[in-house]
């Protein structure tokens, strides 16, 4: 397997084991509804420490990633800055914002993403999927990145989005950006779930069926159809392609059947329009003379009054298949439209957001309607927006997670998903006005989990909190405070034993005989669950674990950092 290698790429490997635990704290003023870490999330802080945050809580549980980093353009979009510890690194820190003078600027972005997709890939079930947005720049060092890191049977494709039309100073006009998909484990991807467009292609072919029961004249069908789908456009989504009706008054769309990828299949064919033979497409066509022929009976090849057009392939609504093509074109300009309508009182909320109608059609692929979705370069909240959109539409219960560093999480980030959830009062549109509800909790980062000022007593996090760290690490599964007790100092089972923990931030509470493991303590777990393992977490103990293993206690004891308590100097 072909690796990218980049400068600095030995120090950031492991970065993301180095990088503190940081308790996510709640402001519920913030937020809508009741604070809870298990509701909508929208979390201020840096997206390494914030990934960290979440590992105790939702490793293994996130269904689907979407995320839009920085393109690394050399516009000054973005500045690396981890505290990794390599003075070359730490060097490096002295020359932001990246700049197109910088000539280490791939290097540094690769250092930057390299210990994110790894705690994005620990973080995603089995099975789950993970789009990632990037233009020419990065596009294939950014799929090296992932090849490495999800494995390369994990690549389910790279999709091209056509959204704008640039005019770029070279010849060639930039039309399209990318969107890298992989899997967590390419065998354990399901079955495509059923979109939200499912539905509407129902609703569509009722108008169709309407239409044509109605006794009009085609042209009158037409116009029919035609005021119907300027009125519902926006609300269309990937079905806006099925805009013409043919003269039997079914909707259908029309796309090119040559093969712009590699060589395909070479077969003339005569244009009766013409009476002249249809050019060749420069590589082929994509399918072999015997499907020509059966879509020549079917009546599906479009030929064109030009004898130089080349032929195209007749798609009907009704044969509208649930799969992502890897060409998708949803206008980018969107993006600003909406949030013009989300923010009226602001000329420019955010520089070049996504449309949310991109991002419900990505996740319409790859959720189902209990998802928990992913962000965490959430920038102006788009993928929140999407998310509640595709709940609003099918009644689902898709969970969203969304994390932005910079000082607007507050007042954009989250100000978005207010607005979107309570709706906007003077918005002209009725799904801006009226709101689409949900729920969200607002986080910030606490103080990091650190051995060596816990050691000093500096710090001293809550039960919850170090409990929540200490449970991930000793079962690798995510902490659920529902299961937990505090009072008891249980924290909850792994795969193969229960997790205790003896503590309270209190130093002289550590320092007393109730934070220590005893014989009789012992026995009482012990009896909780005779039959599986107990892991107790303490300060102290004050029986042997030999005496423990002799009387058949599954007990084994954990000592807590040596004067975490406060013995030395204290």
């Amino acid at each position: 397997m072909t690796e990218l290698n980049f400068k600095g790429k030995e120090f950031v490997w492991n970065h993301h084991l180095t990088v503190p635990f940081r308790p996510l704290e709640l402001h519920p003023e913030k937020g809508i509804g009741e604070p809870a870490l298990d509701d909508n999330l929208v979390i201020h802080g840096d997206n390494l420490h914030a990934l960290k945050a979440l590992l105790p809580t939702y490793a293994g549980k996130v269904d689907c990633v979407y995320i839009d980093p920085p393109y690394n353009t050399g516009k000054s979009d973005w500045s690396y800055n981890d505290r990794v510890n390599s003075p070359m690194i730490r060097e490096w820190l002295a020359a932001n914002p990246i700049t197109i003078e910088d000539q280490l600027r791939h290097d540094k972005w690769a250092a930057m993403m390299w210990p994110r997709l790894r705690l994005l890939a620990e973080l995603m079930r089995p099975g789950a999927t993970i789009f990632v947005s990037i233009d020419d720049n990065e596009v294939a060092s950014l799929k090296l990145l992932m090849t490495e890191i999800f494995g390369s049977d994990s690549h389910l494709g790279t999709i091209i989005w056509k959204n704008a039309t640039d005019n770029n100073p070279t010849n060639i006009a930039i039309e399209h950006e990318y969107i890298h998909v992989f899997a967590a484990g390419r065998e354990k991807v399901e079955p495509v779930w059923k979109s939200p467009w499912a539905d509407l292609k129902e609703r569509l072919l009722a108008v169709e069926k309407e239409l044509l029961a109605s006794g009009d004249k085609p042209d009158e069908i037409v116009e029919k159809y035609k005021e119907w789908f300027k009125a519902h456009k926006d609300q269309l989504g990937p079905l806006q392609e099925y805009n013409k009706i043919d003269e039997q008054g079914i909707f259908t769309a029309s796309r090119s059947v040559h093969n712009p990828g590699r060589e395909g299949y070479r077969w003339n064919l005569r244009n009766p329009k013409t009476g002249q033979l249809v050019p060749q497409p420069l590589m082929g066509y994509r399918f072999p003379e015997e499907t020509r022929d059966e879509l020549l009976d079917q009546g599906r090849i479009i030929f064109s009054e030009d004898p130089n057009q080349l032929i195209r392939i007749k798609l009907y609504l009704r044969d509208y298949r649930e799969k992502m093509p890897s060409v998708i074109e949803i206008d980018g300009r969107r993006g600003a439209n909406e949030l013009r309508k989300i923010f009226p009182d602001r000329r420019q909320a955010f520089k070049n957001p996504k449309t949310f109608s991109l991002i419900e059609w990505l996740i319409s692929f790859s959720t189902n309607e209990e998802s928990i979705i992913l962000d965490s370069f959430a920038g102006s909240g788009t993928t929140a927006h999407a998310v509640l959109a595709a709940n609003s539409r099918d009644n689902g219960r898709r969970k969203f997670i969304l994390v932005e560093c910079e000082d607007y999480a507050d007042e954009l980030t989250a100000e978005r998903v207010r607005r979107v959830s309570a709706g906007v009062e003077k918005a002209q549109d009725a799904a801006t006005r009226e709101g689409l509800g949900g729920t969200f909790t607002y986080c910030t980062l606490g103080p990091p989990i650190e051995l060596d000022k816990m050691l000093t007593g500096e710090t001293l996090p809550e039960w919850e909190a170090l409990g929540a760290v200490l449970f991930h690490a000793a079962t690798l599964k995510p902490f659920d405070p529902a299961t937990s007790n505090a009072d008891a100092g249980y924290l909850g089972k792994g795969h193969e034993r229960h997790v205790w923990l003896f503590y309270q931030p209190d130093r002289d509470w550590l320092r007393s005989p109730e934070a220590a493991l005893t014989l009789s303590r012992a026995r009482d777990i012990h009896e909780t669950d005779p039959e599986t393992r107990h892991l107790v977490f303490a300060p102290a103990r004050h029986v042997a674990q030999k005496m423990l293993d002799e009387r058949d206690l599954n007990v084994e004891f954990a000592p807590l950092p040596f004067a975490l308590y406060g013995l030395e100097g204290g």
